[in-house]
C-alpha cells in the first residue's frame, strides 16, 4: 500500500494495514525528526505544563512489584533540571493531552490520525489523545491492559514491550468490568511471571510505532538509556461496543451474581446491554470510585535517583 506525501509514516506496508488492531505490530514513522520532541522543546513543555497536566512517578527497577508505584511533582524545578533528573535518575513523566497544552502537537495528532485513518479503510476514530512519556535509564512499566485503542510511538531510546494474549488467564472478563466500572485501576493486575512465556516481545527503537489488539496486557522496560515515547489513544464505535458491554456485564454480575456472561457485541442482547450501560451512566447511579493519587517526592536532579522524599499530600 502506497502512502501520501508527507505522512507521518516511512513505510507503511500491506501487512501493516492486515495486522493493525488484529496482532502485535510495529511500524516505521518519521517523528523521531521533529524538532518538537528535542530537549529544548520538551522542557518548554514542562516549564509551562499545569499540574493536572502530568504526571511523575518511581518505582522498583528490579522485578515486579506495582506496590512500588509512587507519584511525585516537579515542585519549583525548571523543565531543563526535569529532564537532567530524568537522565541520571530513576523517573518516569507523563506530559498529558499535550494536544490541548500547544497547537503544534494539535496538529500532530491530526496528522497521526489521519494518516492511520487512511492506511486502515474503515477506521474511524474519535476521542484522540496524547501523551508524551519521559523516562530515566531501565525504567519499568508494570503489567496492565488500557481500555481504549492504543500505540505506542518510540522518538529517543529503546525499550522493551511484552505483550500478552487479550484472554484468560492473562485477562480475565471479571477484571476489565472491575476496571470499566471504576473499581480498581489498570496496573496492578494478576501477573505470574509465567506469563512471559507466552507473550510476543517487541524490542522497539527510535522511528518505529508498535501497537497490539485491544486491552491486550502488556509490560514495559527500558534499555540503560532515557527514552521518549509518544502514547496516542483514540475510540471507534467498535471500542465504544466493547467498553459498554464490559460495562453492562460488570453491572449484571454485581446485580445478580450470574457468572457466565456473553461478550458478543452484535445482536438483540448487546444492544440491550449498550442500552443499560448508557441508562445507568447517564443517571449517576453507579458512582465510579475516586481516585486519589498520594504524592511523596519531589524532582530533584542533586539526589542519586533523582528525587527526594517530601511530606505525602492527596490529589483529588
Amino acid at each position: 500500500m502506497s502512502v501520501s506525501r508527507g505522512s507521518v509514516f516511512s513505510d507503511w506496508q500491506d501487512k501493516n494495514t492486515q495486522l493493525y488492531s488484529n496482532a502485535p505490530m510495529v511500524a516505521e514513522h518519521n517523528l523521531h525528526q521533529s524538532p518538537l520532541f528535542s530537549d529544548d522543546a520538551l522542557a518548554e513543555l514542562l516549564d509551562n505544563c499545569p499540574r493536572e497536566y502530568y504526571q511523575i512517578n518511581t518505582m522498583d527497577p528490579n522485578g515486579h512489584n506495582p506496590r512500588s508505584w509512587r507519584e511525585g511533582e516537579i515542585g519549583s524545578k525548571s523543565g531543563k533540571q526535569v529532564l537532567e533528573a530524568i537522565r541520571n535518575g530513576r523517573i518516569w513523566v507523563n506530559i498529558l493531552k499535550v494536544a490541548q497544552l500547544d497547537p503544534r502537537y494539535k496538529d500532530v495528532l491530526h496528522h497521526m490520525y489521519s494518516d492511520l485513518e487512511e492506511n486502515n479503510p474503515g477506521l474511524e476514530t474519535f476521542k484522540q489523545n496524547l501523551t508524551i512519556l519521559i523516562s530515566s535509564p531501565k525504567i519499568q512499566v508494570f503489567y496492565h491492559c488500557d481500555i481504549p485503542g492504543q500505540s505506542l510511538w518510540q522518538i529517543r531510546g529503546r525499550k522493551k514491550v511484552w505483550v500478552y494474549p487479550a484472554t484468560q488467564p492473562f485477562l480475565s472478563p471479571q477484571y476489565m468490568e472491575k476496571i470499566v466500572l471504576g473499581e480498581t485501576e489498570e496496573e496492578g493486575m494478576p501477573y505470574e511471571t509465567w506469563f512471559d512465556d507466552y507473550a510476543e516481545i517487541l524490542n522497539i527503537e527510535p522511528g518505529q510505532m508498535v501497537t497490539w489488539p485491544l486491552n491486550a496486557p502488556h509490560r514495559v522496560v527500558n534499555e540503560d538509556c532515557v527514552n521518549v515515547s509518544l502514547a496516542t489513544e483514540h475510540w471507534t464505535n467498535k471500542l465504544r461496543g466493547s467498553y459498554a458491554t464490559h460495562y453492562a456485564n460488570g453491572l449484571i454480575r454485581r446485580w445478580t451474581g450470574a457468572k457466565d456472561l456473553a461478550q458478543q457485541t452484535s445482536g438483540l442482547m448487546y444492544l440491550a446491554k449498550m442500552g443499560l450501560a448508557a441508562g445507568v451512566k447517564i443517571s449517576g447511579i453507579q458512582k465510579k470510585r475516586a481516585v486519589v493519587r498520594t504524592v511523596d517526592f519531589e524532582v530533584d536532579p542533586q539526589a542519586p535517583d533523582g528525587f527526594r522524599d517530601i511530606a505525602a499530600h492527596s490529589l483529588g
